[in-house]
């Protein structure tokens, strides 16, 4: 068996920017097993798969260790390639995931693309041991969503320069956690680590956006919002929230096309 296999840089408009995410067309599932140790071998935080179905395109997602809910990133990339690479018509892909229902990304103007996502529902928490143990300076607020857990920090020079612990992050219990604060230049910045998952640092983090603009939308008092997400390789982030949706626009970029022999 021969598969094609894209990798594609997302949140950003060039090469060895933003998040790397492999994306791979099929016409039918392969069998878990085989997708996660595709995953596995291409050692990304994300690859996604997918499978044209009438006028929806059911998508996937899987990191190095397991299969996710939502992954926004993978979703930008996958709408790339469908867009510049496999013939789709139209400005509108309509997705569907089995773990996140109806999703959807859209052509713009300026040449990004936009995600329609639902929006998290966050809880504020009590500040534990557990959520201040790993890092230094510790946080200031904590709230968890669906996923993530959410931790905020006094301002945007100790996002960048945290120091962490990854083991004493992977006992949290969530599938990630994200550090943020206010940006100095942008309405806010952060990152996210997930060990637990198998991903150290994701560099550009679409998901966590879904949890990350309702906070800011309200402590902010404003509708639309740019981020930054300040990992390594770094991403740039149009968020707007419409009620229990998240818009988040970025740009990608297409690295490598290749084939996979089974």
């Amino acid at each position: 068996m021969e598969l094609k296999i894209y990798q594609v840089d997302a949140f950003t408009d060039h090469v060895f920017g933003g998040n790397p995410a492999a994306v791979v067309p099929l016409t039918t599932w392969l069998d878990n097993d085989t997708l996660q140790k595709i995953a596995l071998e291409n050692n990304l935080s994300e690859t996604a798969f997918y499978i044209i179905d009438g006028e929806r395109v059911l998508i996937r997602w899987f990191t190095p260790s397991i299969e996710v809910d939502l992954c926004g990133h993978a979703t930008l990339a996958t709408a790339h390639v469908l867009f510049e690479h496999e013939g789709f018509e139209g400005d509108n892909i309509s997705f569907f995931s089995d773990r996140s229902g109806k999703l959807s990304v859209s052509k713009k103007g300026d040449g990004s693309l936009e995600l329609d996502f639902p929006t998290d529902q966050l809880e504020k928490v009590d500040m534990t041991p557990t959520f201040t143990a790993p890092f230094q300076p510790v946080p200031v607020e904590a709230y968890k969503g669906k996923s993530d857990v959410i931790l905020i920090f006094e301002n945007e020079r100790i996002i960048r320069t945290l120091h962490y612990d990854l083991h004493k992050i992977s006992l949290i219990k969530a599938r990630g956690v994200i550090v943020t604060a206010k940006g100095d230049e942008v309405d806010f910045v952060s990152r996210f680590f997930g060990p637990m998952v198998g991903v150290p640092e994701d560099p550009v983090t679409g998901s966590a956006h879904t949890s990350l603009t309702p906070l800011w939308a309200e402590k902010l008092n404003k509708e639309k919002l740019n981020a930054l997400q300040v990992s390594h390789r770094g991403g740039v982030l149009e968020c707007e929230l419409k009620g229990d949706r998240v818009f988040i626009s970025g740009k990608a970029i297409t690295y490598l096309i290749g084939n996979i022999f089974l």
